[in-house]
């Protein structure tokens, strides 16, 4: 029998954990102070004080998505126009997006031809030197129009067509294989990409998925015996120091790779790049179709990751969600994190939850995944959601997930290209019916071929999304974001400013001592702050 070690979790120290708490929150303390500081200079207005009798005559946080309503009725059926109106739209950020599935292909092909890497050319799949017979130097990708063609279509869901061989949720999870040698390094090039592109879609936030020291990972949960007890496994990867010298090296590589992304951009030169202001917050990936000694591994490396490194917020796993291992061991997998949460407090949790339809799955399995995720691991955000009316009880999960606060983030192109559900058949409706949180977002914008304006746009054309709850969109992706800090709003769910930022006014960015004391302490509310006077401009002109 496999046991959760349920009896001696109880018995953890809270000794010990106030001092692992402590000692990430030492670790973690001068990086959050110095990203607040960065995010706090570039808040129009937020060291300007502003007489609260007249900014409260004013009716600062005045609803003005009547006039953008109108606005949006008269181009939501004109495709060019509706882009153009909603490009400029501030979007947040985007609490959905795989590191190495978010770069656009063409930026991988240039980082490939960079590298010296080869490509197959039967499978496609690109590796490293010296090309030999069969492969091709990824330069040729760069120079040959036909055979870029060929690498853009086995590396994305460009112009993929379904047939008896291939369906778009295969040719999907098999375009990853095939990029993964330049994905495998230089990340900090691909956090610039991911960075330049939520900065021209108007987005200020993002939370990449990946995993670092992957393979140091691998190897240390090789050597883990599996016996179900999750407080004895625990302790002997902490052992001898093992798993603290794998996180250490991440830690290393992780400031490495967001000093390249800075140097990339130019963020400490004369002229940075849009993109240095967006600011980034990492979710670590554990992939759910390995064995459970490996499942395990990861997790409480994520888990750890989040106490050691302030850049790291989130757990979240990732994978087919219908891999045969993945869908055997999915209670399991629920029940490891549950007890890691038991364990430590400063990480969060989002899982990927019903990202399933009966095609891909037998149909027991879409009766309990979102409910167990939310049940079970207690996660705080759930990834796609799809299969939700096929669950036990759905209304009464939905009325779970609203009562709680727990945000599905929705990627529309994603759930549309992979399982085939679209339009009236997506449950995103039901979802914002249920009073539960939404937050749109791109999964694999590089793979899909999407960004975040296209996924808005979607919304309004084949979901009806009103303006008011393209705005709630945006709103929750930085609401519901793991990043540091407390709310500009005075409740979850409540879009009501705190009472220090009450009688602030977003429409001239003029801030009260009271409000600049939380945005100078909290890089989330000086992002919502930042996102709110940008909204009330974008409103504005959308007024007449």
């Amino acid at each position: 029998m496999q046991s959760d070690s349920s009896s001696r979790s109880s018995r953890v120290s809270g000794r010990a954990r106030r001092t692992r708490s402590l000692s990430g929150l030492r670790a973690g303390t001068a990086l959050i102070a110095a990203a607040t500081a960065v995010l706090a200079a570039t808040v129009p207005g937020a060291s300007a004080a502003a007489p609260a009798n007249r900014v409260s005559a004013q009716r600062p946080w005045e609803d003005g998505s009547a006039g953008t309503q109108r606005y949006l009725d008269t181009v939501r059926d004109n495709p060019d126009r509706l882009r153009a109106f909603l490009r400029p739209m501030p979007k947040g950020g985007d609490l959905h997006t795989h590191l190495s599935g978010a770069v656009p292909v063409e930026a991988l092909i240039g980082f490939a031809a960079d590298d010296g890497l080869c490509i197959d050319e039967a499978t496609l799949s690109a590796s490293a030197p010296p090309c030999g017979p069969g492969t091709r130097p990824a330069q040729d990708a760069v120079s040959d129009h036909d055979f870029r063609q060929d690498v853009i279509h086995a590396w994305s869901m460009e112009d993929f067509k379904e047939t008896p061989a291939e369906s778009g949720h295969d040719h999907f999870f098999a375009t990853f294989g095939k990029f993964k040698a330049v994905t495998g390094s230089h990340r900090g090039r691909l956090v610039a990409e991911v960075t330049k592109v939520a900065a021209a879609n108007h987005q200020e936030y993002v939370e990449p998925l990946f995993t670092p020291q992957g393979a140091a990972l691998q190897k240390l949960g090789a050597g883990l015996q599996w016996t179900g007890d999750f407080e004895r496994m625990r302790d002997s990867l902490l052992a001898d120091g093992k798993m603290n010298r794998v996180l250490d090296a991440a830690k290393t590589e992780t400031a490495r790779e967001m000093a390249e992304q800075r140097a990339t951009l130019g963020c400490d030169g004369s002229e940075p790049q849009p993109a240095c202001k967006v600011q980034v917050r990492f979710d670590f990936q554990v992939g759910r179709a390995a064995e459970p000694q490996y499942v395990f591994t990861q997790l409480l490396a994520g888990f750890e990751m989040a106490d050691k490194d302030p850049r790291y917020v989130g757990v979240n796993l990732v994978q087919a969600e219908d891999a045969p291992v993945a869908l055997r061991d999915y209670h399991l997998q629920m029940r490891m994190i549950k007890y890691l949460r038991s364990v430590y407090r400063t990480a969060h949790v989002t899982l990927h939850a019903g990202e399933l339809t009966s095609k891909v799955a037998p149909r027991d399995d879409l009766r309990f995944h979102v409910r167990d995720a939310v049940g079970t691991a207690g996660a705080e955000r759930i990834g796609h959601g799809v299969d939700i009316m096929g669950e036990d009880r759905p209304q009464q999960l939905l009325r779970t997930m609203a009562r709680r606060h727990i945000a599905v983030e929705v990627p529309l192109t994603s759930n549309c290209q992979i399982l085939e559900v679209c339009g009236a058949d997506h449950p995103v409706n039901r979802y914002l019916a249920a009073g539960v949180p939404v937050a749109l977002s791109t999964d694999d914008q590089g793979v899909s071929g999407t960004d975040i304006t296209i996924e808005y746009a979607r919304a309004v054309t084949g979901h009806h999304l009103s303006y008011r709850q393209l705005r709630d969109s945006a709103r929750n992706s930085l609401e519901y974001a793991f990043i540091q800090g407390r709310s500009l709003w005075r409740a979850v769910g409540d879009h009501r400013p705190t009472a220090a930022c009450a009688t602030s006014d977003p429409r001239t960015g003029r801030t009260t001592e009271s409000c600049r004391a939380l945005l100078n302490a909290s890089p989330k509310a000086t992002l919502q702050w930042r996102y709110e006077t940008e909204r009330a401009a974008f409103e504005a002109r959308h007024q007449a």
